[in-house]
């Protein structure tokens, strides 16, 4: 077998310029050295071909250059794509997205989100799955926290970019309300109601407001989960005319279980999404849905991350507003039968 070409080290780039170990490193990380002396030790350890040990550039500086990008559930669309957009945003910041899916299960969160801490990543980014899980109070004392979606209430964020889901809810609920819908499935990804994601509390609030008769369900995100339990709903005694589903995916279910029953969208039952994938604009009839801005929610994020990084600074919390995006999926209620 051929012999590997040698690592050129800073030993070799010290032993081409003439100067001290400690000089050469101090000019490589652009300090206490001056201008000339850095160009010169660049230029040859350019010309030599030195590449920067990564593990021993994390020990020397303390950082990694990896952050976590840790979500509430990964069979959910919208966190496929948002996860996605945060990496090829961090890499274009010089960072690396460690992604990881929680599966919507808030034990698994707070191991991922230890392991993530153990492995020394500069920061972490959460789709959190239990905002006031106990566990964040501490991941926020070992690495940069930065939260999306929902704040964490009881840990220091650096950062926190959440959503007004309540202007949402409201919106929705009164959209479907002006259509003439007053039984209503609400479909979220689990039983938690957190600040920053009141479900419950709105519906509730706005059902009383309105004299709506809703009803909240758990369901998954993946499509043939999401299918069930709509199924269930439209089988069930006094079954909705209307289903909110807190996220696209869901949406997708509801089209497939009422599918299944031989029910039409929107003449049998009308959807609303929530996200706004790309995906939901193919769909027949086309979802009706609430976008998130993800460009600028990415942007901020980003930009928020590796401002803490650098300089330990916690920003203000972002609140984003959603923006409805109303298409062919609702409709009137048909008449009630004799």
């Amino acid at each position: 077998m051929p012999n590997r070409p040698q690592r050129v080290t800073q030993r070799d780039v010290a032993e081409e310029t003439g100067l001290s170990m400690a000089t050469v490193s101090y000019a490589l990380r652009g300090i206490q050295v001056p201008p000339e002396t850095q160009a010169r030790v660049r230029e040859a350890a350019e010309r030599l071909g030195y590449q920067a040990d990564p593990i021993a550039r994390a020990l020397a500086s303390g950082r990694t250059d990896y952050i976590g990008v840790l979500c509430r559930s990964l069979t959910d669309v919208w966190q496929q794509g948002t996860a996605a957009a945060l990496g090829r945003r961090l890499l274009g910041a010089g960072r690396h997205a460690l992604i990881v899916d929680a599966s919507n299960d808030p034990v698994l969160e707070a191991e991922l989100a230890w392991q993530l801490a153990d492995q020394r990543v500069d920061a972490l980014i959460v789709l959190p799955v239990d905002p006031a899980a106990a566990h964040w109070v501490e991941v926020a004392r070992r690495t940069v926290l930065v939260s999306i979606g929902d704040g964490l209430p009881g840990a220091s964020a650096h950062a926190e970019v959440v959503f007004d889901n309540d202007a949402g809810i409201t919106d929705a609920l009164h959209r479907l309300a002006d259509f003439g819908h007053r039984r209503i499935a609400v479909m979220t990804p689990g039983g938690l109601t957190t600040p920053d994601r009141p479900a419950e509390v709105v519906a509730g609030r706005v059902a009383r407001r309105l004299g709506l008769r809703v009803t909240l369900h758990r369901s998954p995100h993946d499509l043939d989960g999401a299918a069930a339990v709509a199924r269930s709903v439209l089988t069930g005694a006094d079954p909705p005319t209307a289903f909110l589903c807190m996220a696209d995916s869901m949406a997708y279910g509801v089209y497939a279980g009422a599918r299944a029953l031989d029910l039409v969208v929107p003449d049998d039952v009308s959807v609303v999404g929530y996200d706004d994938h790309p995906l939901s604009r193919l769909l027949t009839p086309p979802l009706s849905t609430y976008r998130w801005p993800v460009d600028l929610l990415v942007d901020l994020v980003v930009e928020r991350t590796v401002k803490a990084i650098s300089s330990g600074r916690r920003s203000r919390r972002k609140v984003l507003p959603p923006q409805a995006q109303p298409r062919g999926s609702v409709s009137r209620p048909r008449p009630a039968g004799p």
